[in-house]
């Protein structure tokens, strides 16, 4: 049978209607700012400020680095749709794939290390300065960036090698696993099972170990006498534990399942969490809440 072979994707996006279209771009244009914005100051004031080099902020630049990445990769793309072509190349969507898995994995990573961090600090406080040296902070950093690089390689490789003959369009705003998967007219068991096996190890196994070291932080809290003590930490907890539950449960829910489940009507909203609303919230949430952080904010834009 005569085959032919795609060699440029329709990404559908979210409605044709010429109206939910004008609510959608400004909303989108938003969180896009929004985001770029809040992480690249945020990178910027801490690399300004000696006081934040710490374990910390450390993990902190890299989310922040992680954010940027993730939506730079999705956002321009989805707001240049709307306006003008819905079309993107063959080797612009693989490379769409290749930097958004990678952003993902080293998200759900350095959750991981970020707890970590957290443990050490409250339940381990003083061996903090050995555990979580410079060489530590380095060496854990560079595990995040080397495994997600990994996962994303394996999955793009082996995306690489599927036929895309059946059609072209793309029933997602952007190019993600699943959807790309339904494209394919050779089978795509092995690409399925690697999703599932890198989801069992990056988002439940991640996921196991953030909330194993916060169940030790919470444990330590109590032990805090002073109310008021007990009431910072156990806030500081909360919030990062309400990110990371969001994140990960949409994850989780992405690519637990066949591909062949994945409906855009259903699963859009799923998507817009972890790679629009989540980077834009991380900003507010882990550290423009901070007076350390307010304070070299506020000391940079008086320099600028």
């Amino acid at each position: 049978m005569n085959q032919t072979l795609v060699t440029e994707f329709l990404i559908l996006g979210f409605s044709h209607g010429t109206g939910l279209q004008m609510l959608l771009f400004p909303a989108f244009f938003f969180l896009y700012s929004a985001a770029l914005s809040g992480n690249v100051l945020i990178v910027m004031a801490i690399s300004a400020s000696p006081a934040l080099h710490t374990p910390m902020y450390f993990f902190l630049v890299n989310l922040a680095l992680v954010d940027i990445l993730c939506t730079s990769t999705i956002l321009p793309k989805l707001l240049g749709s709307m306006v003008a072509s819905r079309t993107i190349s063959y080797g612009g969507c693989m490379a769409q794939l290749f930097f958004f898995t990678w952003s993902m994995g080293a998200e759900l990573l350095l959750f991981s290390a970020m707890a970590y961090d957290r443990y050490v600090a409250i339940c381990r406080p003083l061996h903090y300065s050995v555990l979580m040296g410079p060489c530590m902070c380095a060496f854990l950093a560079g595990v995040v960036w080397a495994i997600s690089l990994t996962n994303t390689s394996i999955h793009t490789g082996l995306m690489l090698r599927l036929p895309f003959c059946r059609s072209n369009v793309v029933e997602h705003f952007f190019c993600e696993i699943p959807p790309l998967l339904k494209l394919s007219c050779s089978p795509t068991h092995l690409n399925e099972a690697m999703a599932f096996a890198a989801d069992l190890f990056l988002a439940v196994g991640n996921f196991s170990v953030t909330v194993l070291s916060y169940g030790f932080i919470v444990i330590s809290i109590l032990h805090i006498r002073s109310a008021k003590g007990k009431w910072k930490a156990f806030s500081t907890c909360s919030s990062h534990l309400l990110v990371v539950s969001m994140y990960y449960s949409t994850v989780i829910y992405t690519y637990i399942r066949p591909a062949s489940s994945y409906t855009l009507n259903k699963d859009k909203v799923v998507s817009v969490i972890y790679t629009s609303v989540a980077p834009t919230l991380n900003p507010l949430i882990y550290t423009l809440r901070n007076k350390d952080v307010k304070v070299a904010l506020r000391r940079l834009l008086s320099c600028s």
